[in-house]
């Protein structure tokens, strides 16, 4: 099937990023890479000893960078509905999270033990129906807050991708139910034309 000419103008974009090539050059999975490095540099969510859980992984950026910045002192649980190539210092669900037999794998490994940080850049397929594509993407991100404030040690942080549009101002006020502070963050790896951002809570309510 031809390419149509939107998909064709996506990957000369996506071929002449700045952040794609810094990505192979340093060798990292992914431009979102540096999505993830520029909130960390900022925030200091990823600490040495914890362990992090990373939501939607694939192809492993955020991983990445998690398992390289804990320095071998901690765990990274990664969770994705494809395939992952082996990372070292993570450990690889591949599942649907939406679904419950998968989510225990995980809380199995977790073995009750909580957590410092949980990480969710989580995005559906794109049918490109946008009322729709933007409800599935708000109920994955429902989904993480729900793990999260089941998951999370007391003065943990969950930082979460989601798409501006219905259901997002909602989606804040149910992280400010839960988190003591909710910030957002627009790192510069992210497109500008991209309606995505990302909601970093801190601070588990009681």
């Amino acid at each position: 099937m031809a390419r149509t000419r939107t998909s064709k103008a996506w990957m000369r974009e996506h071929v002449n990023d700045s952040f794609v090539q810094r990505a192979k050059a340093d060798g990292y999975r992914s431009r979102a890479a540096y999505k993830l490095m520029e909130i960390d540099d900022r925030d200091r969510l990823i600490r040495a000893g914890e362990s992090v859980v990373d939501l939607g992984a694939t192809p492993g950026g955020w991983s990445q960078v998690a398992a390289k910045r804990l320095k071998g002192h901690g765990r990274v649980f990664a969770l994705d509905l494809l395939e992952m190539t082996p990372l070292s210092g993570v450990t690889f669900f591949q599942g649907d999270f939406r679904e419950a037999e998968v989510l225990q794998q995980l809380e199995d490994a977790l073995a009750g033990e909580k957590v410092a940080l949980v990480l969710s850049d989580m995005a559906p397929n794109i049918s490109g129906i946008a009322i729709s594509d933007q409800a599935r993407a708000m109920h994955l991100a429902e989904l993480a807050l729900e793990f999260a404030q089941s998951w999370l040690k007391p003065d943990g942080a969950f930082l979460v991708k989601v798409f501006q549009g219905h259901g997002y101002e909602d989606y804040v006020r149910a992280m400010r139910k839960v988190f003591a502070t909710v910030a957002t963050r627009k790192p510069e790896a992210s497109r500008d034309r991209s309606s995505e951002t990302y909601l970093l809570g801190r601070g588990l309510k009681t």
